[in-house]
């Protein structure tokens, strides 16, 4: 299995993700990765704007691999968009609720 391949436009950086590394990711790392500033990811768990988050005891948070294309949405809403940080939970609530939609849709339409 190829590598995944992650660009953050905002950060400029390019993130090459082994194949192997599905787990998760500790904050200091997916920040490296990410290209977000750790106290930044710290604020959008506690507004609970990331999905793809756990909670390790001896690591603290851990970030699946999902939450890297959240952290690249919602930093676009906000630096190229100019999204205030207090819009962004409702912006990421209404994005959620069109893909259950979108999901459950899908299962309507199936035979």
């Amino acid at each position: 299995m190829p590598s995944l391949v992650l660009y953050a436009p905002a950060a400029q950086t390019l993130a090459c993700l082994p194949p192997e590394a599905t787990t998760g990711y500790s904050l200091q790392v997916f920040s490296r990765l990410s290209g977000v500033h750790p106290a930044m990811l710290g604020y959008y768990c506690r507004l609970g704007l990331i999905d793809h988050v756990g909670e390790d005891p001896v690591i603290g948070l851990v970030f699946g691999r999902a939450a890297f294309d959240e952290i690249r949405r919602i930093e676009h809403y906000r630096r190229d968009l100019g999204v205030r940080r207090k819009a962004l939970r409702l912006i990421c609530e209404l994005w959620r609720e069109g893909e259950r939609l979108h999901l459950e849709l899908d299962l309507l339409r199936a035979p």
